[in-house]
Order: structure tokens, then C-alpha cells, then sequence
């Protein structure tokens, strides 16, 4: 099927009610519902098509996901959580999932659309960011983690990879795999990917929502830098730098910015008073202890973000 262009770019409302299920009152969707474009990507369990609903032409993506992989590698647990938090999150940097169904052998994902593709991409060709697009990329997974923070929900695997762009350039939380309703119990399962693992994961020590911070912390610093801070090719290595919070900024990073990962991170470094805008505001999320790194409030009236970031949080 040939899926036009301007059939892309055709805004992308809701295939959905007002009961905030992310599917219409009643429907029970199918296969043949859709019309089936090209591959946009492959994951583990199966792939991404493009895809258009035939009866209202909107552009989906539709995540087809083998059951035999689901079972052989026993997530089917997580699978449905991802699927009840996601389908509940309604936030403009947070990719929609409209719906699901199933068949026999598979199961299917009625995802957004995000056409500008992945941040991974993005950074891997730029090599890094610049002070302006960090910031305001960084103010964008603020405003999302906020709204996944305020239902009680831990992301637990923010990274690029886990990150696509929609059709303004803005972003989009994509992955919800590992993320956890958490209303008041603090959780033990260490998860999420090894340069963003923070130093309770390692340890082995409970956690709560902080771990999103630490996690932005490291985001920020690879948008900066075009690699994450702990990076090693020996495993125990980095789950060292991690427990000690090593790690070293590039000339060109300046102190706001080195502040900001700090400050989530929790390294005993010296702030001046008077530094250049990026390196200070990386270090206040880089905060070993949880309790000391620095909210997603403060982060967004940080002096980076304020002086480098849009106001309604849009490249």
C-alpha cells in the first residue's frame, strides 16, 4: 500500500472517546481495519509498520508483536502493564497508544505516528547537541516526566533510543516497557539499560521516582556530549563510575549545563559562582543520593533551561 505524504501530515487526532481509553466506546479493532505501509523499525518481540485506519485515513503506527516471543521470554506481564499505563498518559510528548488487538499469533500496538523518527538518529548524526536544542529537548522530557510522575508512574528506562520526534520536532516518550504504576510502594526490580542504570539500581537499594532524574541527568549529559557519561567497555567498570559518580565533562560543556546533570547526580563537585551557562545545571541531576537531586521543578526554572530553552518548550 502506498501511504502519501500528505496523509502524514495530516494532524493526528484521536481515534478515541472522552473515557480516556484511548480506543473508541465499544470497538474492538482488527487487522483489517488498517491498511499496512512500510516497516518504520524492528524491535525484539516483532516490528513497526506504518499504517492507516480505513475508516477515518489516520496515520498510525502498528507495533505487531509475535506471541510466541512474548511467551518464550515471558513478558506477557509487562506487556500488559506497559499497555495500561501508556494508554492512559495523554501528554504532547508522550507518543499516544490509541488501542490494541489480537489474533491467534499475534499481538498488535495502535501506536502515534511520530514522522520525524528517532532522537537516536538524530543525535548519532550531529554527534551532539548544542546548548539550545539540549535545553530545549530537556525541558520537553520534564514537562512529560512531570505529567508520568503526577499518575504515579516511574519510566525507569529514559534514553535516546527510547525517544522519537513528531512532526513539530518535538518529542515523544516512546517506550514504556519498563515503566511501573508505583502509587506508594518503592520498588527493588533493577532494570532500564546499563549507562543509565542509576546507583541505587546498581546497589541493589529500593527506589522511587528519582531514578527518572538521575536518568535525565544522563540524557542530558549524551545530548551535550554525544555519549553517556559512565560508558565502558567493561561492564564493571561502569557499574563503578556509576556508585561513584565519575565522570568528566568535555571542554566544550559549559558550567550551567555540568550544574544541571549534577545536581541529579550527587557528586561532591565545587560549584564557582561565577561559570559559564552549561556546565552547572548537569550536575544537579547527577546526585548519588536520590533525596539530593534536584526536582523536575527546580530543573525547569534551572538557569540552562531559562536562559537556553523556549517557553512552551518547542525547538
Amino acid at each position: 500500500m502506498d501511504i502519501k505524504s500528505e496523509s502524514i501530515d495530516k494532524p493526528l487526532k484521536a481515534m478515541n472517546d472522552s473515557d480516556g481509553s484511548g480506543v473508541e466506546s465499544g470497538k474492538r479493532w482488527k487487522l483489517s481495519d488498517f491498511e499496512i505501509g512500510r516497516p518504520l523499525g524492528k524491535g525484539k518481540f516483532g516490528n513497526v509498520y506504518l499504517a492507516r485506519e480505513k475508516r477515518s485515513k489516520y496515520i498510525v503506527a502498528l507495533k505487531v508483536m509475535f506471541k510466541s516471543q512474548l511467551m518464550k521470554n515471558n513478558v506477557q506481564h509487562q506487556l500488559r502493564r506497559e499497555i495500561e499505563i501508556q494508554a492512559h498518559l495523554r501528554h504532547q510528548n508522550i507518543l499516544r497508544l490509541y488501542g490494541y488487538f489480537y489474533d491467534e499469533t499475534r499481538v498488535y500496538l495502535i501506536l502515534e505516528f511520530a514522522p520525524r523518527g528517532e532522537l537516536y538518529k538524530v543525535l548519532r548524526k550531529a554527534n551532539h547537541f548544542d546548548d539550545k536544542v539540549s535545553a530545549n529537548y530537556i525541558l520537553q522530557m520534564i514537562d512529560a516526566l512531570e505529567c508520568c510522575h503526577s499518575r504515579k508512574v516511574i519510566h525507569r528506562d529514559i534514553k535516546p533510543e527510547n525517544i522519537l520526534l513528531g512532526y513539530s520536532g518535538e518529542l515523544k516518550i516512546a517506550d514504556f516497557g519498563w515503566s511501573v504504576h508505583a502509587p506508594s510502594s518503592r520498588r527493588a526490580t533493577m532494570c532500564g539499560t546499563l549507562d543509565y542504570l542509576p546507583p541505587e539500581m546498581v546497589m541493589h537499594k529500593p527506589y522511587d521516582s528519582t531514578v527518572d532524574l538521575w536518568c535525565l541527568g544522563v540524557l542530558t549529559y549524551e545530548f551535550l556530549v554525544g555519549k553517556p557519561p559512565f560508558e565502558n567497555d567493561d561492564t564493571k567498570l561502569t557499574y563503578s563510575r556509576i556508585v561513584e559518580v565519575k565522570y568528566t565533562f568535555p571542554d566544550h560543556v559549559s558550567q550551567l549545563a555540568r550544574d544541571f546533570v549534577h545536581r541529579v547526580t550527587n557528586h561532591s563537585l565545587c560549584i564557582r559562582l561565577i561559570v559559564l551557562l552549561i556546565a552547572v545545571c548537569i550536575r544537579q541531576l547527577l546526585q548519588r543520593k536520590p533525596s539530593e537531586r534536584m526536582s523536575l521543578k527546580d530543573a525547569r526554572n534551572h538557569q540552562w533551561i531559562t536562559s537556553f530553552a523556549q517557553n512552551k518548550s518547542k525547538v
